[in-house]
């Protein structure tokens, strides 16, 4: 069973609220044409992700950057959620094979890795981005040659200390945490929301060899999906032990809740979520977070790309450099409770403190976008119900 979800009343007005040019953009930006336009020092950043994401580049990002170097500017297109993500890579796709200006300049979205994989982005490099020395090399590699991490999140263990005075350590420990405490753990269905699904994801590896995983997590090896039915098997068995024996919230924000609430007392979250809930007091002070291992749960960084086909290369560039720049991934933090992508220790006292119970340098990647939709198809099909 799969609660509907719940949106919180605060979110829809925070929403309407939004009247920047980039929201007014958010249902077209991916078949619009030229949103770059001509002048060489006005940047044009396409954002594939959410509301959250938008007010970190419109409120944060954008004006420091704008005052930090007189005479560049910035415009903002958003396809909020990615609803548009296959069009807008296609027209990225065209753009680059006819030489074109694709309309943007840099790119914030989840096919980054993708993009750069077809060779659709500018390389890039310590010469170019000079942050990227000081960021861990797999995190680099795993976005492609045209890739730039900016800000990352994982999936944690959130529990009730009040309930729950030393939580599990393992996966081990927290699958008999589960059986051993009937109704007070839960998690999204995987295909809406990604802390169910890295829960999911963690306990299939629990089952799939090293050398298979890794080959899942760049590509799509459908024949290698066998090794997830004992994975599938163990959620299974879950059921009768989840809340309300068999109910699955419908969103990273209603696992949230029920935690909040008092409803269970332990489910994993993502982590920018969590550390923005306790900042705004919507998670209770007795609420708090760890890492499980062996394995741990998945988490992953966000990348930035700069269209090889744009004409504002060298704008684009300093756009990206400044992203990365202490000041810039300190605003990140703030506003939206990312990973900083560069080191901890060139960041400020506060902000090394919110990530006291997170190893912010030790993501562990997720499956390749196709397994991923497999995985949540599969879900839906073999584990709930009796």
């Amino acid at each position: 069973m799969v609660l509907k979800r719940l949106i919180p009343a605060a979110a829809v007005v925070a929403a309407a609220a939004l009247t920047t040019t980039g929201c007014a953009q958010s249902s077209t930006a991916a078949s619009q044409g030229n949103g770059g336009g001509s002048d060489s020092k006005t940047v044009t950043v396409f954002i594939s992700g959410d509301a959250n994401v938008q007010n970190l580049w419109e409120k944060a990002l954008v004006p420091a950057f704008e005052k930090a170097n007189p005479g560049y500017s910035v415009k903002i297109n958003i396809d909020l959620h990615g609803e548009h993500d296959a069009q807008t890579l296609a027209k990225l796709t065209s753009a680059h094979e006819q030489k074109q200006d694709p309309g943007f300049d840099l790119v914030d979205a989840g096919f980054v890795a993708k993009a750069s994989a077809a060779n659709l982005l500018t390389p890039v490099s310590p010469s170019s981005i000079s942050a990227l020395s000081d960021i861990p090399a797999d995190v680099v590699k795993a976005g492609g040659s045209g890739g730039i991490p900016y800000r990352g999140s994982a999936v944690l263990l959130a529990y009730d200390t009040k309930t729950v005075p030393t939580p599990p350590k393992t996966l081990d420990d927290l699958l008999a945490w589960i059986k051993a405490h009937p109704g007070k753990f839960t998690y999204n269905s995987p295909k809406s929301g990604g802390s169910g699904g890295a829960f999911v994801a963690t306990v299939l590896d629990k089952y799939v060899p090293a050398d298979a995983r890794q080959k899942m997590t760049v590509g799509y090896e459908k024949d290698l999906e066998s090794y997830w039915d004992q994975g599938f098997a163990t959620l299974k068995s879950l059921n009768p032990y989840v809340y309300q024996k068999g109910v699955y919230p419908n969103g990273n924000q209603q696992t949230l809740d029920l935690l909040a609430s008092g409803q269970i007392s332990m489910a994993p979250v993502w982590s920018d979520q969590f550390i923005t809930g306790k900042t705004n007091g919507q998670i209770p002070d007795s609420v708090d977070v760890t890492q499980i291992s062996d394995p741990s749960f998945t988490g992953g960084a966000a990348y930035l790309g700069i269209p090889a086909s744009s004409p504002r290369q060298e704008a684009a560039l300093k756009l990206a450099n400044f992203v990365l720049t202490p000041d810039a991934q300190a605003a990140i933090v703030k506003q939206i409770s990312g990973f900083p992508a560069i080191s901890l220790d060139k960041l400020p006292s506060e902000v090394k403190a919110k990530f006291k119970n997170a190893d912010t340098n030790n993501l562990r990647k997720g499956y390749y976008d196709q397994m991923g939709k497999d995985i949540n198809n599969l879900w839906d099909q073999k584990v709930p119900g009796q």
